[in-house]
């Protein structure tokens, strides 16, 4: 029986299609914003599915849990400007149809995240430095329930006023985290999807950071109570135990390789392996690598173990595949995506020789169907 069980999923599984989302800095709405591709999990291969328009800088995607529905921060890099927009997809054909679009809440929006609730959306507004709440029915997105402008600021010419670089809720869903690049603190807030007014600060209201940081993207660990952050300024990571909305630093190991006076190191993305061992992190600027680190089951310490060239130029974003057999990288300078197969026992990266092209390319999503 266990064995018919095990091939009935394995079946199941194999059965599953994945979509490969894609947002872009078009900056023309006349221009292609979102590609949306079929991504073959056997050969790391994409075939196009739609192309959507209309749509100026779309910064960064999130698809909805349930699949029904594509949100995207859009207007990010647009002066006085900034919204999130909603479309509807269809996975038996591919297709996305424009729902609403509504403010961000402040200029530059730079992240958004999905309460498992299917009722919220989060969004990081860069330029703006504030974090908003926007309530969602049936894809459609309402006027943000709450605005968060933050005044505060840190040490370098990057850090004078507050910008917040990413909103990740922890895995219950039951606080929200919000790097902020120009204060060196991630914030965090307790969120209760059943009030109006969903977001209270914590107890602690943040995390601070070593000064100059630049803390901006947070991951946490599938399975272990951990947690990550590439800082973008120091080119470092910072490794958190967490509890209970509080982290507790616990290591700090560097990112980048170069060293030297007035680097700029320029920390952008960071992801966990599905398998919860090991972690990834890219440098842009000077490197354009993606950094490799084993994670101590025991410990969650990290041990800094390959780095990987990622075939382009300015690695913003990257995302791992749900099987954890392929990652595929943004660069967005040069205007490719390339897709790496990740070996599991070791945890490095090898081309497949695929790589698909868009000017810009801001953001990777990947989602099993």
């Amino acid at each position: 029986m266990l064995c018919l069980l095990v091939l009935g999923y394995s079946q199941w599984l194999s059965a599953q299609q994945y979509y490969l989302f894609i947002g872009s800095y078009n900056k023309d709405k006349n221009k292609t914003g979102i590609y949306i591709y079929r991504f073959n999990r056997a050969t790391g291969k994409s075939d196009m599915t739609d192309t959507i328009g209309n749509v100026l800088n779309p910064g960064y995607l999130v698809p909805s849990a349930n699949g029904s529905y594509l949100y995207a921060c859009t207007e990010a890099q647009t002066p006085k400007a900034g919204s999130v927009s909603s479309y509807a997809f269809n996975p038996e054909t591919g297709k996305a149809v424009w729902i609403n679009s509504q403010s961000s809440g402040g200029d530059n929006p730079v992240y958004i995240t999905e309460h498992k609730s299917g009722r919220w959306l989060a969004v990081a507004n860069y330029t703006g430095g504030s974090a908003a709440v926007l309530p969602v029915e049936n894809g459609h997105v309402g006027k943000a329930a709450q605005v968060f402008a933050f005044k505060d600021s840190s040490l370098t010419d990057r850090q004078r006023s507050a910008h917040i670089h990413s909103a990740v809720l922890d895995p219950a869903h039951r606080f929200l985290f919000l790097p902020d690049l120009g204060a060196d603190k991630i914030r965090c807030f307790a969120f209760d999807a059943q009030l109006p007014a969903p977001l209270q600060p914590a107890t602690p209201p943040f995390t601070a950071t070593v000064p100059g940081s630049g803390p901006r993207h947070f991951a946490f660990h599938p399975t272990l109570p951990l947690a990550y952050s590439i800082e973008e300024l120091s080119g470092m990571v910072t490794a958190y135990h967490y509890a209970n909305g509080k982290l507790d630093s616990l290591q700090r190991i560097k990112a980048h390789y170069k060293r030297g006076q007035d680097i700029d190191y320029s920390g952008a993305d960071i992801h966990v392996s599905p398998d919860g061992r090991f972690l990834y992190a890219s440098i842009r600027a000077e490197e354009n690598i993606i950094v490799i680190y084993a994670i101590d089951p025991a410990t969650g310490l990290l041990t800094r173990i390959a780095r990987q060239s990622t075939g382009g130029d300015h690695p913003r974003n990257f995302v791992i595949d749900p099987t954890g057999k392929y990652l595929l990288v943004a660069n967005m300078m040069s205007n490719n995506v390339v897709v790496f197969e990740r070996n599991a026992q070791t945890g490095l990266l090898k081309k497949t020789g695929t790589t698909l092209n868009m000017p810009a390319p801001s953001c990777l999503q990947i989602k099993a169907y």
